[in-house]
C-alpha cells in the first residue's frame, strides 16, 4: 500500500512511525512532514491546509489510505473532498469534526444524550458572560468555542482571571465562549478508533497541560505524557467506554453526524464519577507519541478493519512509555525559530519532532513545542529516569521542559 499522513507535528511523526511498522505498507508520504518524519517517509511540500493540492497528490500517487493528523485540516473538510474523489481516508467529515471545532456543538450533544460532563453555559457577548461568571464565582473554566490548538482555555482560580479571559476572548470578532463548572479530580485521555457505532479503545495516557511544574502556568497543547496510567483501572476504562465513548459515537450517528476516525475523550475521574472535559476529532498530541509505540497490532490493518466495520482485538506492549516535551522559551505565548539543537547522537530514547526544521545541515527550532523525548521501560519510575537522562543530553539555549512528568502516578 501507499499511505499518506497529513500534518507536520509530533502526532504525525508518531502516526508515520506506526504506519512504518505495518507489513501492509510499501511507501509512506508525509505532507508536509518534518525532518524527523523524513527518516521514515517521503516528505511532500504541500501545506496541511491545501485540501485541493492534497487531493490531487493522493490521486496522482495512487494513495491507498490517507490518515489525517491535525484538527484544522479536518475542519476544512479534507475528508469530504477525498471521499468525493473515491479516495480512502481515515478521519471525520467536516460536519462530524465539529465535536472539536465547536465546544458548544459538543456540549449540546452531551447534554441531550445524557453523557456526563461539566455544567455549562454558552455566550456570544461579554456583558452576559461577565454577569454569569460573577453569579457563579471562581474557580471556573472559560473556553473559547472554536479551534485553539489546545490553548484558548483558562482554568480561572479567581474572578479576576476569569474576567480577563472573557475580555481577551471577546476582543476577537464573532467569538463565542463556553463557561463551565471547574471539575476536580484525576485527568486522563481515552482515544478510540471509531467507525460509526464501532468504538475500539486504545491504552490510556495522561497529558500534562500546564506549562510549568506542579501544574502551574498557562494551558498549553501538552508538555509531557505517559502511558499506561496506574490510577485508571480496567473497571474505570469500562465505565468510561459505556457511559461516554460508546454513547457519544451513537449520539453522533443519531444526530446525523456519523464519526469515523480517532475520537479523543479528555476525561476527569471525579468523586462523582467520570466526566467529560472535551472531545477531540483526532489523535491527541502528545498522546500519540506514547500510545502508538506501545501498539503491537498492525496499525494500518486495524484502521482497514475498522473502516470495514470489523471489530478487532488490539494487542499492547506491557512496558511504560513516558514523553517529555521540549518547548520554546516563552511558549505558549511565543515561540522561537532558528535556534540550533544538538546532542541527538547520545540519545537512546525515541525522539518525535514537533516543531523543527533543517537549515544548512543543522536541526533548528521552528515552533512552540519543538521535540518530545519518549522512553520505554518496564516501570514508570524507570521510564521517568531514562527520559530525563536523555533530555539532558540535548542542547539548545532556547528550550525548556517540565521536570515532573508522571510524578503524580508515582505517589
Amino acid at each position: 500500500m501507499n499511505v499518506l499522513v497529513i500534518g507536520k507535528g509530533g502526532r504525525e511523526h508518531a502516526l508515520v512511525y506506526a504506519v512504518s511498522k505495518s507489513a501492509k505498507v510499501d511507501k509512506i508520504y508525509a505532507a508536509p512532514g518534518n525532518p524527523g518524519m523524513a527518516q521514515l517517509a517521503e516528505c511532500v511540500d504541500i501545506s496541511d491546509s491545501d485540501v485541493e493540492a492534497l487531493v490531487a497528490f493522493a490521486k496522482d500517487k495512487q494513495i491507498d489510505l490517507t490518515i489525517v493528523g491535525p484538527e484544522h485540516t479536518l475542519s476544512l473538510g479534507v475528508v469530504d473532498e477525498f471521499q468525493k474523489e473515491g479516495l480512502k481516508i481515515f478521519g471525520p467529515s467536516k460536519d462530524a469534526a465539529q465535536v472539536e471545532s465547536s465546544k458548544d456543538f459538543a456540549k449540546k450533544i452531551m447534554v441531550k444524550h445524557g453523557i456526563p460532563t461539566a455544567a455549562y453555559a454558552t455566550f456570544d457577548n461579554e456583558e452576559d458572560a461577565v454577569a454569569y461568571v460573577k453569579e457563579q464565582g471562581a474557580p471556573i473554566v472559560v473556553k473559547e468555542d472554536g479551534l485553539k490548538a489546545g490553548k484558548g482555555v483558562t482554568v480561572a482560580q479567581t474572578l479576576e482571571e476569569a474576567l480577563d479571559a472573557l475580555h481577551i476572548a471577546f476582543s476577537i470578532p464573532n467569538n463565542k465562549v463556553v463557561i463551565e463548572e471547574c471539575l476536580c479530580g484525576f485527568e486522563f485521555s481515552l482515544i478510540c478508533f471509531v467507525c460509526d457505532d464501532i468504538v475500539l479503545p486504545m491504552q490510556i495516557a495522561q497529558d500534562h497541560k500546564c506549562a510549568y511544574d506542579g501544574d502551574k502556568g498557562p494551558n498549553t497543547g501538552g508538555m509531557g505524557v505517559y502511558s499506561p496510567v496506574k490510577k485508571i483501572t480496567p473497571a474505570i476504562i469500562d465505565e468510561a467506554m459505556e457511559t461516554i465513548m460508546k454513547p457519544m459515537a451513537k449520539a453522533m450517528m443519531e444526530e446525523g453526524h456519523p464519526f469515523t476516525g480517532f475520537l479523543y475523550g479528555g476525561l476527569m475521574l471525579t468523586d462523582k464519577g467520570i466526566k467529560t472535559i472535551e472531545f477531540n476529532a483526532r489523535f491527541g498530541d502528545p498522546e500519540a507519541e506514547v500510545i502508538l509505540p506501545r501498539l503491537k497490532s498492525d496499525f494500518v490493518e486495524v484502521i482497514e478493519n475498522i473502516m470495514n466495520h470489523k471489530t478487532v482485538e488490539l494487542t499492547w506492549d506491557e512496558e511504560v512509555t513516558l514523553g517529555v516535551v521540549m518547548a520554546s522559551e516563552g511558549y505558549p505565548a511565543s515561540s522561537t525559530k532558528g535556534a540550533v539543537i544538538k546532542g541527538f547522537e547520545d540519545v537512546d530514547s525515541m525522539i518525535f519532532h514537533m516543531g523543527t526544521k533543517e537549515i544548512d545541515g543543522n536541526l533548528v527550532t521552528d515552533g512552540g513545542r519543538v521535540l518530545i523525548v519518549v522512553s520505554k521501560e518496564k516501570t514508570l519510575e524507570e521510564a521517568y529516569k531514562k527520559a530525563y537522562d536523555d533530555v539532558e543530553k540535548i542542547t539548545c539555549d532556547k528550550l525548556f521542559y517540565r521536570k515532573d512528568i508522571g510524578k503524580k502516578d508515582m505517589q
